[in-house]
């Protein structure tokens, strides 16, 4: 019987429940994908907490990200056959033992590539490089600054300026975080006991950082935003400061969101800055993510990329899963195992 995560409400990790579902019939240029492994991303915590847009109607089903192998082709689909392994990127609803997704979504995992590996990678790798790459261009003699650089869209952006050349890389994280920071070529900087503007400040003689990764929003962006040098480009895509625990809290998140800084048009351009949000589960240029995608796959057969993974859980255990990311216990990925 095939199963699925479910939310029916907001509200805390007991919400979440895994219930039994009629295996899915893939349409025309669609495939039916048995899930080995599915990511779960801090934006499925704060869908489950009612804080995060667009969200499906209740009940539904989170997840963007997975892996496993074929198991019926619909109408029409070219270059993948029944039993390969895959991984597949999609706007909602990976987290099932069974998923239907379109064609274009879907990557063959090379022989050498564990299936646990390939899901972590579609979200968090194609966030960092879409960030990066397709949006920000970033060149080799950039300055860049990572909040969350231990988790699994940090990790990921490190390597992915470690690939590129880039040698001035800072990122925020505890301190008992920074060695895999470093290890990805990074400059730690413990967001508990160091001033991150301080820090860009006197490294940059003022001028400030090119690219800045901002997944926690509320002040965290204010002050993101005050050491964007000239020309610099800021990410947002996430809002963990309207989250700091795993209850829900509409105080919490209104207070988030009203330290979040309300961005000027004129004041971005008298000092040509650019700020960005980005949401990979609403991108609807799929020939885009697709190529992106196959790129990061490059990078990773070449040893470029390593997808880090913190912890896998049993799909039963998800409500542990989403407790373990609220805690900031994980450096990298954490994934939800369906089938062993």
């Amino acid at each position: 019987m095939a199963r699925c995560v479910s939310i029916t409400k907001a509200g805390s990790p007991s919400v979440l429940k895994v219930v039994n579902i009629d295996e899915p019939t893939p349409k025309s240029g669609e495939v039916c994908i048995e899930v080995h492994y599915a990511g779960i991303n801090f934006a499925d915590t704060l869908m489950r907490l009612g804080l995060y847009q667009p969200r499906p109607a209740y009940p539904f089903t989170p997840g963007y990200e997975l892996s496993g192998v074929i198991r019926s082709l619909g109408d029409d689909v070219q270059g993948l056959e029944i039993g390969q392994r895959v991984v597949a990127a999609m706007p909602t609803g990976a987290q099932a033992s069974h998923v239907t997704v379109k064609m274009n979504r879907v990557i063959p995992v090379p022989d050498e590539m564990g299936l646990d590996a390939a899901a972590a990678m579609p979200v968090t790798y194609l966030t960092a490089h879409h960030m990066l790459h397709y949006l920000g261009h970033m060149k080799q003699d950039d300055t860049v600054l990572i909040h969350g650089g231990a988790g699994g869209v940090g990790t990921a952006a490190l390597q992915i300026c470690q690939w590129s050349g880039i040698e001035n890389v800072w990122a925020t994280a505890s301190g008992s975080k920074s060695a895999i920071i470093e290890s990805f070529g990074g400059i730690p900087i413990d967001r508990h006991n160091q001033d991150f503007t301080e820090i860009i400040k006197q490294a940059t003689n003022g001028r400030g950082v090119d690219h800045i990764l901002d997944p926690i929003g509320g002040d965290n962006l204010r002050r993101s935003l005050s050491v964007l040098a000239e020309g610099g480009k800021l990410y947002t895509y996430g809002m963990s400061a309207a989250a700091p625990t795993s209850k829900r809290s509409l105080i919490r998140a209104f207070l988030a969101w009203r330290k979040t800084p309300k961005f000027d048009p004129l004041k971005l351009m008298t000092r040509n800055r650019g700020v960005f949000g980005v949401h990979m589960g609403t991108w609807k240029d799929e020939d885009a993510m697709s190529e992106q995608l196959h790129r990061i796959m490059e990078g990773i057969k070449l040893g470029k990329l390593t997808p880090v993974i913190d912890s896998i859980f049993d799909a039963e255990e998800v409500a542990k899963a989403h407790q373990h990311l609220h805690d900031a216990k994980n450096t990298g990925k954490v994934l939800l195992r369906f089938k062993r």
